[in-house]
């Protein structure tokens, strides 16, 4: 047994466990044992009853506001468990400040984590607060609605429909990102050569629809990974990446992404491979399995994904990864996943691309089994190698596409594709 995001040991009480606490209200239902080390070994408590009410009388006093939780003893190994569960009042504060789990440790959140917890609390998300900018047109937008739905009018009463518009606030930031201008960022392509260096075409897009920024991404992945060729008397379309998979990358992550962070979602173009990194990890409530399996959709922005699921952009009920998967059926190239908390990255590879290994890499390979999960430092002890060449193994490994990364820090798992 050891720590983790959801697990804390405490070998006495003592103030510092109102932090994790604190975190657990805030992002997720945890626990905390007392009476047992860091190591996991048990060592109890001498007063598991008195401890039980300190604890207790900590929270009350400690934490604002009061956040649900049970608390229970073990008489026969003196352990005392606090479970905490995660609330609806956010943010919950210890002396002023709010507090997150970052792996096994507790960390104070910034000011962009707080004005979300504030969010949060106050049951919004970001795409429905008020815009800065209230000068704003949608030409992009009618255009879209009358060529997908039909729509022939267009005006306030549409606006409203949509959730982009009230009497009482005027246009949220959801109306800003479909607006023709705005003040958001956006999305950036590069196409490379051989390798990093080595850019031939780059295309940014900032300050203007989501949906511009689609057609934009679509038009440039459109000149250099599909080509029409004369087969007998037709003319055939041929994809090098399966053109419904990018399409699908690209809407999921203006539809997902955090908009409260000045990054871009970026697009790098490879000759075997496209990557699309999104920023911000998982909603939370979503786990990496649930996202990978396709089996759980928490929309970020439910505004913003609404109206790009009336217009055919997205599809609201988490199917993104199967549709992304399905373009690959029959092909021995697959598309892969990377989850951080800080971003999400979809790698689709060329569909007739295939990696060649060095020896480090087919020893560093032939250590996983399928569907088993190995650190590096596993690694390690099965190959022999020392720990910095097989962290450059297995990111070489990972660019090919051969295995997938999971989570960060010391949480971070390696698996065969």
């Amino acid at each position: 047994m050891r720590e983790n995001r959801q697990l804390e040991f405490k070998e006495r009480v003592t103030n510092t466990f109102l932090k994790t606490v604190c975190a657990y209200a805030n992002y997720g239902t945890g626990e905390i044992l007392f009476g047992v080390a860091d190591d996991g070994t048990i060592v109890g408590l001498d007063d598991p009853t008195g401890d039980s009410l300190r604890i207790e009388n900590a929270i009350n006093d400690g934490i604002s506001p009061r956040p649900e939780f049970t608390i229970s003893e073990n008489v026969r190994t003196g352990v005392v468990t606090l479970h905490v569960h995660e609330g609806d009042d956010k943010p919950y504060l210890y002396r002023s400040k709010a507090y997150k789990r970052s792996d096994a440790s507790t960390v104070e959140v910034d000011d962009l984590e707080l004005r979300r917890l504030v969010l949060e609390g106050s049951n919004l998300t970001f795409d429905a607060v008020r815009s800065a900018r209230q000068d704003l047109s949608f030409d992009t937008l009618r255009v879209a609605l009358e060529d997908e739905i039909g729509i022939s009018t267009f005006g306030d009463d549409t606006l409203k429909t949509l959730g982009l518009f009230t009497p009482r606030n005027g246009f949220n930031n959801a109306a800003a990102l479909l607006a023709d201008k705005n003040d958001f960022p956006g999305i950036d392509m590069a196409r490379f050569g051989s390798d990093a260096d080595t850019i031939l075409d780059r295309e940014a897009h900032s300050g203007v629809s989501v949906l511009r920024q689609l057609d934009a991404a679509l038009t440039m992945f459109d000149r250099y990974y599909s080509y029409e060729a004369i087969e007998g008397f037709r003319r055939e379309r041929h994809e090098r990446i399966p053109r419904e998979s990018f399409r699908e990358a690209i809407a999921n992550a203006l539809a997902h992404r955090t908009w409260d962070v000045l990054a871009h979602v970026r697009v790098s173009m490879f000759p075997d491979r496209v990557e699309v990194v999104s920023p911000g990890g998982l909603p939370f409530g979503v786990t990496v399995e649930d996202y990978l399996a396709g089996n759980l959709s928490i929309l970020r922005n439910p505004i913003l994904g609404g109206v790009l699921f009336r217009l055919n952009v997205i599809e609201q009920f988490g199917t993104g990864v199967r549709r992304i998967r399905r373009g690959y059926a029959g092909s021995d190239a697959r598309p892969r996943f990377s989850v951080t908390e800080g971003s999400i990255s979809v790698i689709l590879p060329v569909l007739d691309a295939k990696p060649t290994l060095d020896r480090d890499e087919e020893k560093v390979l032939s250590a996983f089994s399928s569907g088993i999960l190995l650190s590096s430092g596993q690694v390690v002890a099965l190959t022999g190698f020392g720990k910095d060449k097989v962290l450059r193994v297995l990111k070489g490994l990972a660019a090919k596409g051969l295995v997938s990364v999971q989570g960060s820090g010391r949480g971070t798992r390696y698996a065969m594709n």
